[in-house]
């Protein structure tokens, strides 16, 4: 039997004995992650998955310390930890602190609620959202949503506090599109036509966010041409001036540990958005811009520190969903 008939036999038997793993990870591998690089690989053992870094598929631009990359790690645990709880399934989480978490589980009660139902209706919605603003008994259930030891959550509402981080988003594209290196990886990432991003399977599809689908290699002529600065600060500027506010998710520790439980937070506080009728996109140019950071931690109010994401979130569209790869293909 050669190499790759005995990886298929052994795949085939993972998943006929851990039928609800499967099912689970449908789930994990929708949740949010830059670029749409899904960097992440999953292992099935015995009543645990275990999660580990796909390095392959890192962004060393963008994410030169792999922040992003573990952030996402955060966000397919979460999911997978709010699937298992609901479909009866529970467990608990070990090992974040290494990089690599795993989930334990055993069979037990159902316990179905809002979060889990958001799961598949979740998006990073790219679009200028329509200007509405949150109730407070809202923004009162997102905050406790997202309540995860190890994370601080900086809620604005206010124009001016909004207005300050559109403005450091701005900066952020700006430095970031003067990059060559950047513009390359993000190049890289960007699936034009829907043959591409259903072959591919990841990516950043144009369509998910409003921009027009092409065949591939005029996509990537157009991409040289017309995808500049001062299109993407008025593009930044619709999205940030029509939110209806804006989170800052802050890590306790610059650690993997707190990467991953920032994923977790920032997870659940797009659910909770998700259930309640809203959408968000992720604005992090003041994030992945060191000189950007301490302003940004000013405003957040968490000075001295290193804010590791921003949401923006408002009532919006819905907009095409990002592809993802299936789950036999993530598997270790």
């Amino acid at each position: 039997m050669g190499e790759y008939a005995r990886y298929s036999a052994a795949l085939r038997e993972t998943l006929a004995q851990r039928p609800e793993a499967v099912a689970l990870l449908r789930y994990a591998t929708l949740a949010p992650n830059g670029h749409n690089t899904q960097p992440w690989r999953f292992r099935i053992g015995n009543g645990e998955i275990g999660i580990e870094p796909d390095l392959s598929r890192a962004t060393p631009a963008v994410d030169p310390d792999d922040h992003h990359l573990y952030v996402s790690l955060g966000s397919a645990l979460e999911v997978l930890h709010i699937a298992a709880t609901a479909t009866g399934w529970p467990g608990s989480v070990e090992d974040a602190e290494t990089g690599a978490p795993r989930y334990l589980y055993a069979e037990g009660p159902a316990r179905p609620d809002d979060l889990f139902a958001a799961i598949p209706q979740r998006q990073s919605t790219r679009a200028p959202f329509d200007g509405r603003v949150a109730s407070a008994a809202d923004l009162t259930a997102l905050e406790a949503a997202a309540r995860v030891p190890g994370v601080h959550l900086s809620l604005h509402t206010d124009r001016a506090r909004i207005g300050a981080v559109r403005d450091l988003v701005l900066a952020g594209n700006d430095r970031q599109m003067a990059d060559p290196a950047f513009m390359a990886e993000l190049k890289h990432w960007l699936r034009f036509s829907p043959a591409e991003a259903m072959a591919r399977g990841d990516g950043l599809f144009s369509a998910c966010s409003g921009n027009p689908v092409l065949p591939e290699p005029l996509g990537g002529l157009a991409y040289d041409l017309f995808f500049k600065a001062e299109t993407e600060r008025a593009k930044y500027a619709r999205q940030l001036d029509s939110s209806a506010g804006v989170a800052v998710f802050t890590g306790a520790r610059e650690d993997k540990a707190h990467w991953i439980a920032v994923g977790r937070a920032s997870l659940r506080f797009a659910l909770a958005l998700t259930a309640r009728g809203m959408r968000c996109s992720y604005v992090n140019q003041p994030v992945e811009v060191a000189a950007l950071r301490p302003e940004l931690a000013g405003i957040a109010g968490v000075a001295g520190q290193r804010p590791d994401l921003v949401m923006r979130f408002g009532y919006g569209p819905t907009l095409p969903f990002s592809p993802r790869r299936p789950v036999a293909s993530v598997l270790v």
